[in-house]
């Protein structure tokens, strides 16, 4: 008997770790350790020879969709993130986006309405009025970015749970996805939708949301990193298809959380 041919590995190393670790978050690094951020590892796990470009992001789909799958099943959906004192605020607290400050996005707020749609009962628009008239929740909870700084602020809004339930939500549908003023677009799985530290914030700090902050409104995730936290929230839909996201449709993990 032949024994089996080897598989090829001939692509760069040191790229492919880089590929790698930027696909692994957090949690799932943790369960499979370093061992699998190596040639023999990654093959073995791949099932297929590491030869060329397609080959190595069909494997790295391939994990990204297994990390989602991890984390999804890692989360606990009454478990609370830490919060902190005013005093322990990041002061100034820092400005991230896809673009620069210059840029940032200004969105009228007396022209502004929110659309909601997808699989809920009432399908209309709200203004920010309405959306301020609202019970009303704050938390100083920290920002992680997935560039691997972090920062405390202070959110206050609606929480979400209770904003899908006005709306007549279907809570068992498996998304919730969002459209921003900045051409962004993002969406979440329905247990962080309904965990009770996911606002709909309005204000930042006690002042009303400034536009570098996401002006008029902002979901705030402190289970998820922050690129899964969108800004200048334009419209909402709860669906059963998937929405994908900005950055997870450039290679990112979508689930982006724990």
């Amino acid at each position: 008997m032949n024994p089996k041919p080897s598989r090829r590995i001939a692509v760069d190393r040191e790229s492919l770790i880089i590929d790698v670790r930027r696909q692994l978050d957090a949690p799932s690094r943790r369960l499979f350790g370093k061992r699998i951020l190596t040639l023999g590892g990654l093959a073995m796990l791949s099932g297929c020879s590491l030869s060329d470009n397609a080959s190595v992001e069909a494997f790295l789909s391939r994990v990204s969709r297994m990390n989602d799958k991890v984390q999804a099943w890692l989360f606990d959906p009454n478990r609370l993130a830490p919060t902190y004192t005013k005093a322990q605020i990041t002061r100034p607290f820092p400005f991230n986006a896809f673009y620069g400050i210059d840029e940032v996005t200004v969105v009228n707020g007396d022209d502004f309405r929110l659309k909601v749609g997808g699989l809920v009962r009432e399908k209309k628009s709200w203004t920010l009025d309405e959306l301020y008239a609202l019970p009303k929740a704050e938390q100083i909870t920290r920002h992680i970015c997935v560039e691997g700084w972090s920062a405390i602020g202070r959110w206050g809004g609606t929480p979400f749970a209770g904003f899908l339930q006005r709306i007549g939500a279907d809570t068992t549908a498996k998304y919730v996805g969002f459209r921003c003023a900045d051409d962004y677009y993002e969406s979440i799985d329905m247990a962080t939708a309904l965990h009770p530290q996911t606002l709909l914030t309005f204000t930042y700090d006690g002042e009303r949301l400034p536009p570098k902050y996401g002006f008029p409104m902002k979901l705030r995730m402190p289970t998820k990193l922050g690129y899964k936290n969108p800004k200048h929230i334009m419209e909402l839909f709860v669906t059963n298809t998937y929405p994908g996201g900005y950055w997870e449709d450039q290679g990112y993990n979508w689930f982006g959380g724990s």
